[in-house]
């Protein structure tokens, strides 16, 4: 009995030593799934992929993107959200993170998730949208299209990425502004999105310039104006809504979530990984050949940031209302 008892102890004791060690690992320890609430193709997906091989080198795990489209980024973002927040699920988010929940409410809807249950951690990018038409469109110019759209209410269509998505609000800030109506057809992501204009099924789209920069390349489609207060560098000959008389803005911007409640020294961790990893020549090159701004903003500055623009963006979504 004795001899048992010696046995059991000495089972315990190496028993509590495995589950001692396994608790000190380091993190991380093992992949680390970034979470891209959009369809592969758009501005998340592209910011994701071109972060993961930089980011897993400086963390030495592997950075394994998963694509959870749903409801403009609301279940892939809610996904995180109630995931254990030990540093192995992260979100890419892109703008419209901060304004879902409350265009759930305003919509009379119970919102995916809040805001509040995210971790910001870092920025990374901040690009304005551009107003694409197919190349044989009649459009010519911005004001053509805003021209056509006071004489016709309602008759001219754009595709988007869902509803209070950067799409939609790119666009419905433009018409605010403009005084005009259009017709949004959603389609579930900016890649989808941009083939319902290829496709013939829409007047017009915005979209990224990582994400539209190729379909103008190929002379599929063209640029009618950028989203930003001033033309942008990739595309000099394309003008701004301001500059074409329209007080508007708008970014698109995406950035790195962790679950709300993970550990200091994790998201420490985190942040410290990613100021390392937007220093990458392999990151630093793929946002320029896919014409993506790096804007960078540790944990601080990103979260004021991005207030800052929910507030902005609230005044619009009050002005544009319920919608079904």
């Amino acid at each position: 009995m004795k001899k048992s008892l010696t046995i059991a102890f000495i089972l315990f004791l190496n028993l509590l030593c495995a589950f001692t060690v396994r608790a000190e690992d380091p993190y991380p320890s093992s992949p680390i799934n970034l979470i891209v609430a959009n369809p592969p193709g758009g501005a998340a997906d592209l910011n994701a992929r071109i972060l993961a091989e930089p980011l897993g080198t400086v963390l030495k795990q592997a950075i394994v993107v998963q694509n959870k489209p749903g409801i403009g980024g609301a279940l892939g973002t809610a996904y995180v959200v109630k995931s254990k927040p030990d540093g192995y699920t992260l979100a890419m988010s892109l703008s419209s993170v901060v304004v879902h929940p409350e265009a759930e409410r305003i919509s009379g809807r119970k919102p995916q998730y809040e805001i509040n249950q995210l971790e910001p951690i870092a920025l990374l990018s901040s690009d304005p949208m551009i107003i694409l038409v197919k190349t044989e469109s009649p459009f010519k110019t911005l004001e053509d299209l805003i021209k056509a759209a006071k004489a016709d209410p309602g008759k001219y269509n754009y595709s988007s990425s869902g509803n209070f998505g950067p799409i939609h609000l790119s666009v419905e800030m433009l018409a605010y502004q403009a005084g005009v109506k259009f017709t949004q057809v959603p389609f579930g992501g900016g890649g989808p999105s941009l083939l319902a204009l290829l496709g013939g099924q829409v007047d017009f789209t915005t979209a990224a310039p990582g994400v539209a920069a190729a379909q103008i390349a190929s002379g599929k489609v063209r640029p009618l104006a950028v989203s930003s207060a001033k033309r942008i560098t990739a595309f000099p000959d394309v003008p701004s809504y301001r500059e074409a008389g329209y007080d508007a803005q708008y970014y698109i911007w995406a950035g790195i979530y962790a679950p709300k409640g993970t550990p200091a020294p994790i998201v420490q961790t985190l942040r410290n990984a990613m100021k390392d990893a937007v220093k990458s020549p392999q990151l630093i090159s793929g946002f320029q050949k896919q014409n993506i701004v790096m804007d960078y903003r540790d944990a601080p500055d990103f979260e004021k940031f991005a207030q800052e623009d929910g507030k902005r963006m609230l005044t619009l979504l009050k002005a544009i209302g319920k919608i079904d």
